[in-house]
Parts: C-alpha cells; sequence; structure tokens
C-alpha cells in the first residue's frame, strides 16, 4: 500500500477511485453522479480526514513503548477516522469541505485531538492505553467492538463536543437506552444522571457492530448494508477485508468505497498550521483517492455507524431504519426496539463483547479481526 500511496502523489498512475458509471455513488448518506460529478465526489472524500499507520511519536506505555503502529494499529485508525468524521459532522456540518489551505480553528481544534501524543484525548497513545481495560495490551490488534468500546469510554472527558457513544449489543437497537442516555446530563458529583432541560439532547454517535456471516458476508445482507450508506445520518462501515482493517465511506453499484489506513508517514503536530512543515503535514491527514472493493470481498466482522446531531436526526433514523432496513428485507442486518425485551440479559456496559465475535466452535481469531 504504501508504494501504491507514493505513485499516486506522483501522478505515475491514472486513479481508479470512483467508476464512470450511471449507477448513484454515496457517500456518507450523500448521493453523486459520478459522470457529472467525479471533481465534487473527490472532494467531499478528500475532505475526510485520513488516520494512517505513523512512525516515530513519542513511546506508547513509556520509554521502551512502541514508536509506530504500523502492523497493529490499523483499527484504531480507522476508529479515529469514524470519531472525528462526527465531530467535523457536529462543528462544522456535514456539507464542509476541505482544502489545502484550510485553516479553520475548528477544523484545527478537531485534528489536534488525534495527534499522536499522550495529552491528545484521541490519539493512538490514548485508545491503545486504554485498550488495556478491554483485555488489549499494547500493540495488539482490536477487533471492530473493542475499538468502539474505548471510543466510548474515552469521549466522556471531551467536554466541548458532549457526544455520547452507542454501542447496539446482540443486534438489537433499543430506542429507550438510546434516548435516555442522550436527553440527560451527568451530575456535577458524577454520582448519577440529573434530566437535561426540555430539548437538549448529546449528540449520537451510534455503532451496530454486526457479524454478516462465518468466513464471507451472506449475500441475503448486502441490500440492507448498501442501504446504510445512503441514510443521510450514515458515519460508514467499519471493517475490512481479511486480516486488513478499512473505513468504508460509500458505495456504487456491488463495490464499496474505502479509506484505507495501511500507508506509513511520519508523525508531528499540525497545531495552528502556520509553518510550511505544518502545512505539509495537515495534507497527509486527506487522501486525494478512496479505493474500492466488491461488497462480498468485505470481512464479515463490521460495524455500522451513523451520527445523529439532533433527536429529529434520531428520530428520523429510526423511521428509515424500520421502512428500508426491517420492513423490506428477509434478514435484517439488525432489529430495532423501543423497549429492552424482557429476555435481554446483558447490560450496555457490562456485556460480553459479543461484537468482537467470539463464537463458539472452530473459528480462529483470523476471521475476528484479532490478527497480530
Amino acid at each position: 500500500m504504501d508504494g501504491m500511496f507514493e505513485m499516486y502523489l506522483e501522478g505515475s498512475i491514472e486513479p481508479d477511485d470512483i467508476p464512470n458509471t450511471r449507477e448513484p455513488v454515496y457517500i456518507l448518506g450523500k448521493k453523486y453522479n459520478a459522470v457529472q460529478e467525479l471533481d465534487i465526489i473527490r472532494q467531499d472524500i478528500l475532505s475526510k480526514v485520513w488516520f494512517t499507520y505513523r512512525k516515530n511519536f513519542v513511546p506508547i506505555g513509556g520509554d521502551e513503548g512502541l514508536t509506530t503502529d504500523k502492523g497493529w494499529g490499523c483499527m484504531l485508525r480507522c476508529g479515529q477516522m469514524v470519531l472525528a468524521q462526527a465531530l467535523i459532522s457536529l462543528h462544522l456540518g456535514r456539507d464542509w469541505m476541505w482544502e489545502p489551505e484550510t485553516k479553520d480553528s475548528t477544523y484545527l481544534k478537531i485534528l489536534g485531538k488525534f495527534m499522536d501524543k499522550r495529552q491528545a484525548p484521541f490519539s493512538i497513545h490514548q485508545i491503545a492505553m486504554m485498550g488495556v481495560s478491554e483485555n488489549k495490551e499494547v500493540g495488539q490488534w482490536f477487533g471492530p467492538n473493542t475499538v468502539a468500546q474505548v471510543l466510548k469510554k474515552l469521549v466522556k472527558y471531551d467536554e466541548w463536543s458532549s457526544l455520547a457513544i452507542h454501542i447496539a449489543l446482540d443486534n438489537a437497537l433499543v430506542v429507550s437506552d438510546i434516548r435516555e442516555m442522550c436527553l440527560s446530563c451527568e451530575s456535577p458529583e458524577g454520582s448519577g444522571s440529573l434530566k437535561c432541560e426540555k430539548g437538549d439532547w448529546k449528540p449520537l454517535l451510534l455503532i451496530v457492530p454486526l457479524r454478516l456471516g462465518l468466513q464471507d458476508i451472506n449475500p441475503i445482507y448486502v441490500s440492507g448494508l448498501k442501504k446504510c450508506f445512503q441514510f443521510k445520518q450514515s458515519l460508514g462501515v467499519i471493517g475490512g477485508k481479511p486480516n486488513l482493517a478499512l473505513y468504508f465511506i460509500g458505495c456504487v453499484g456491488d463495490e464499496v468505497i474505502y479509506l484505507d489506513p495501511h500507508t506509513t508517514q511520519k508523525s508531528g503536530s499540525v497545531e495552528n498550521k502556520e509553518t510550511e512543515e505544518e502545512i505539509e503535514l495537515d495534507c497527509t491527514y486527506h487522501c486525494k483517492y478512496a479505493s474500492r472493493i466488491n461488497i462480498l470481498s468485505m470481512d464479515p466482522s463490521v460495524a455500522v455507524c451513523f451520527f445523529c446531531s439532533t433527536e429529529s436526526d434520531f428520530n428520523d433514523l429510526c423511521h428509515s431504519i424500520k421502512r428500508d432496513l426491517i420492513e423490506p428485507e428477509k434478514q435484517p442486518l439488525f432489529e430495532i426496539a423501543y423497549e429492552k425485551p424482557k429476555q435481554w440479559t446483558p447490560t450496555l456496559d457490562d456485556a460480553v463483547e459479543a461484537a468482537d465475535f467470539e463464537l463458539t466452535g472452530d473459528f480462529d481469531s483470523e476471521h475476528e479481526f484479532e490478527i497480530l
């Protein structure tokens, strides 16, 4: 991947990122015409924050710790991309576009939260160290649910965004649980919750971990997965192809469009983007050309993501899920319930990490996104 990235930069090969087709192209809920809007599609993709492997950063876990995440950090980087896009949508709007000259203070503040240093709240350092609480040692592969659980813990420390993360367990979206979380506030003492004033809603990053097959995606799920990219609340899919974590941001026909973290770049800090070095470094957080693969080539372990800035967004998403994902599909991706079923046994915080897919039987970790 590193060599391919360098060839793109040098312009020695023609990109094959978006096909010349009349089929609609969807990028995080926005519909495009590939023939008439290719430049706009590419600008939209370029505006997504792209996190990749980095090298020569401050050691993780002390002076003897790791100074690169090459070979183990791709799922962590995909988690960063999802969270960064949620913050961009929240603070700048879904239609915000990045350009090399961009020096927007809000954008730079968001980007700064992900820099490769211990103090940054969503750095590779913070995610890797918080992963220890999820039984993942530093340098060990994460599954899609593990990175979601870690991000859920870390966002609680970002008062500026006041973002809530809900992870739907057992293929079920429980509306009452989400509403209770997004319409409540932490008490000053942290000893419970206080109801917010009417109309207050914590912006929601909703993550639905799924297993869509054993070793390959079951074709029965393809239609539903493609529809997820079409919802206006779409924040893409954390997933990959066997042994490689990828961030899927859209689809066209039977192919999915993704950002690939498997490029190793130097570490640094963009800060206020005042020096030439900082300007150049900012450009390394944006991918000029996305990639695509057939949807059936995806690993069946995925986490579908949505962002609801307002209560109205969430209500609309629930309606869309019921109308487009559940009612017409023979085998829905997941179910939606307004109250927790009586037979429900796990709690939201204490449940077994079902979405890292600790399946019973003869399944090894090679198909569970846990390769070291």
